[in-house]
């Protein structure tokens, strides 16, 4: 049985931060593919992950989701990234950009399979580096 959010319930929980169209336009949203994913030494919620996002490197971001994901079941996944990121160090790692992913409600109620991120990914096939509008 699956709930559904009503806007109510969202709009109980958090207070909506409003930015203009400018600041949303500098963000380069892209989607990506995992090409490698493992774990970071000494972080236990750090996965390291290599992602083709359609440039002719690839690129190294961490994503805080090794409570919830193995690095086996999360290679070739799609999922939109933000690319123009300003690259950031993580315990050692630089990560160059951003993985977006749906966060449910971290209630003391839900247990880790109704907790932990979801995935958010294209239901049509596309290329990696296919840009999100």
């Amino acid at each position: 049985m699956t709930e559904e959010i009503t806007k109510a319930d969202v709009s109980d929980k958090e207070e909506v931060k409003l930015i203009n169209y400018s600041d949303f336009e500098k963000l380069e949203i892209v989607i990506g593919k995992i090409i490698k994913a493992e774990s970071i030494e000494g972080a236990d919620k750090l996965l390291k992950l290599t992602v083709d996002l359609g440039e002719e490197n690839q690129r190294t971001i961490c994503a805080g989701i090794a409570e919830y994901y193995q690095p086996e079941e999360i290679e070739g996944r799609l999922a939109p990234f933000i690319k123009n990121l300003e690259p950031r160090k993580l315990k050692g790692v630089e990560s160059q950009g951003m993985m977006l992913m749906a966060s449910p409600d971290k209630s003391e109620e839900s247990s880790i399979e109704n907790s932990r991120p979801a995935f958010l990914q294209p239901s049509d096939k596309v290329q990696p580096g296919t840009k999100v509008r």
